[in-house]
């Protein structure tokens, strides 16, 4: 099982993590909120341990790709708020090289386009939110999988059972407390 504790290079702070949060407009444990960030974090890392993706992007994508919805339901647009989020907080908050944020930019952006093809990180990002759908009673489709990993019968039974099952990471909590209490009430 892989760890937050791997938190690569520590680009996830406290302060980071309390920007995001604060300008969160849902419940902190709802469908698209800290519990499912953290599921895609897990799911994103044990994928980079196969296709050589970034972590540091995975990382920065699972807390910034659902950060700006403005609902749990459609909400068309939300994948580029999070990008623009990403970048207004680039340099005050937290550094990312231009390759890198580019490639972070471009994951947020298209993470709900069902694209498959492009660079590995990119994929991954994507592949680790998708092995998250169980929590709307959604099993990910293998053939809409943009890494051969996560297309596997066993990761996606993996996945979808921690996420049909509402497995909440223990790093909620810990994410929860960086934030400050006020949201956690909400959900």
């Amino acid at each position: 099982m892989i760890e937050f504790e791997k938190n690569p290079d520590g680009v996830l702070t406290p302060g980071l993590l309390k920007a995001i949060v604060g300008q969160y407009s849902l419940p902190w444990r709802g469908t698209h909120g800290l519990p499912h960030w953290a599921r895609v974090l897990e799911n994103g890392l044990r994928i980079a341990e196969h296709t050589d993706a970034d972590p540091v992007v995975i990382t920065l994508f699972a807390v910034l790709h659902d950060a700006c919805r403005l609902n749990e339901g459609w909400d068309r647009g939300h994948g580029r708020r999070g990008a623009d989020l990403a970048a207004a907080l680039r340099g005050n908050v937290y550094v990312l090289d231009d390759r890198r944020f580019d490639l972070l930019h471009y994951a947020c952006v298209h993470h709900t386009d069902g694209l498959t093809d492009g660079d590995p990180t990119v994929r991954s990002c994507w592949d680790a939110d998708r092995l998250d759908l169980g929590r709307v009673h959604i099993t990910p489709d293998p053939g809409r999988m943009a890494t051969g990993f996560a297309a596997r019968p066993d990761v996606i039974e993996w996945a979808e059972g921690r996420s049909r099952g509402g497995y909440v990471p223990p790093v909620t909590r810990v994410w929860e407390a960086w934030a400050g209490a006020q949201g956690a009430s909400g959900d």
